[in-house]
C-alpha cells in the first residue's frame, strides 16, 4: 500500500457533498445534506439513531442513488450508481459486520474476489507479499501471521484485517462504520491508532462512531446530522463534548446548528 496518489493538493476535500436529498417513498430521509471530507483527516459522522448516517453512507458506496444535489469526488462532480462506481473512485467502506470470511485466511480476506492469478493459479506469493507490505505501512504488528485463519483472531484483529483489506485498493476515502464498537479497551485502542495511522498515509477518513470518547480522541472534523439534515460540519477544534451532544439531540449549540426557526419546523 502507498500513500493515494494523483489527488489534488490545493485543499480540495476529497469528497463533497451538496445539498443531497435522499427519499424511501413518501418518507424523506436526507434533507439537503452538505459535508466535506479532507485528505489526511479524520471526519466523524456523528447522530442519533435515525439520522441519517447509514443512508449517507450508502449513498456514498453506491448502493441508494441520491434524489438531488451533487456529489463531488476531488472537485469533479461524480455519478456514483453502484458500489463498483464508487470503487472505482477510490471510495472502499467497512461495514459493521466487516464480510470477512471466518474460514479464510487474513490473505485470503484482503483478495476474496479479487484475486491475483499467474495462469490458471492463485498467484499465493504475489497476494502475501502484497498483504505484508499493506499491513507494515499501517504499523500493524497485532497478527501472528497473514495465514490465520479469521475464525481465531480477536475482535480488535478482524477489525484491523477489514481496515488493510480497505486501503489495499489504493484507496482514497475510507468509510469506518462503528470500528470499535463491541471491542474492549486494548482493542479498542489498536484501533484507533489504526484510524489514525491510515489518516496519516493521505487517506481521507470517514469515522462513524457513537462513542464521544472516540471521537474526540482521532477526529478532525465533526458531521453531526440531526433527524435527515446536517447540524454542523466543522473543526472538532471549535466545538466541545457537550456541544457535540447537543448538536446530535437538538441540532443546536448556542451558535452553532441549524436555525431555530428550521429546527423548530423539523421538530414538529
Amino acid at each position: 500500500m502507498s500513500a493515494p496518489t494523483g489527488r489534488p493538493q490545493d485543499g480540495t476535500p476529497t469528497l463533497e457533498l451538496r445539498e443531497v436529498d435522499k427519499s424511501f417513498g413518501a418518507v424523506q430521509v436526507l434533507h439537503g445534506v452538505s459535508m466535506k471530507v479532507y485528505p489526511g483527516q479524520v471526519t466523524a459522522l456523528v447522530g442519533d439513531n435515525g439520522a441519517g448516517k447509514s443512508t449517507l453512507i450508502k449513498a456514498i458506496a453506491g448502493i441508494h442513488g441520491i434524489d438531488a444535489g451533487e456529489i463531488l469526488f476531488e472537485g469533479r462532480p461524480v455519478s456514483i450508481s453502484g458500489p463498483r462506481d464508487a470503487a472505482a473512485l477510490g471510495i472502499e467502506v467497512v461495514y459493521q459486520d466487516l464480510a470477512l470470511a471466518d474460514n479464510l485466511d487474513v490473505v485470503q480476506n484482503m483478495f476474496l474476489g479479487r484475486e491475483r492469478r499467474n495462469g490458471l493459479l492463485l498467484d499465493e506469493v504475489s497476494m502475501e507479499q502484497a498483504a505484508r507490505e499493506t499491513l507494515s505501512k499501517l504499523s500493524v504488528r497485532t497478527l501472528k501471521s497473514v495465514r490465520q485463519l479469521v475464525s481465531s483472531l480477536s475482535g480488535g484483529q478482524r477489525q484491523t484485517v477489514a481496515i488493510a483489506k480497505a486501503v489495499l485498493w489504493e484507496s482514497k476515502l475510507v468509510v469506518l462504520d462503528e470500528p470499535t464498537a463491541a471491542l474492549g479497551v486494548a482493542q479498542t485502542r489498536q484501533v484507533l491508532d489504526l484510524v489514525r495511522r491510515l489518516a496519516d498515509t493521505g487517506h481521507a477518513v470517514v469515522f462513524i462512531s457513537h462513542n464521544m470518547v472516540d471521537v474526540f480522541e482521532v477526529a478532525d472534523r465533526v458531521a453531526a446530522l440531526y433527524l435527515g439534515r446536517m447540524a454542523a460540519d466543522i473543526p472538532l477544534a471549535q466545538v466541545n463534548r457537550g456541544q457535540v451532544v447537543e448538536l446530535i439531540t437538538a441540532g443546536r449549540s448556542g451558535d452553532i446548528g441549524i436555525a431555530p426557526t428550521e429546527a423548530a419546523a423539523v421538530e414538529v
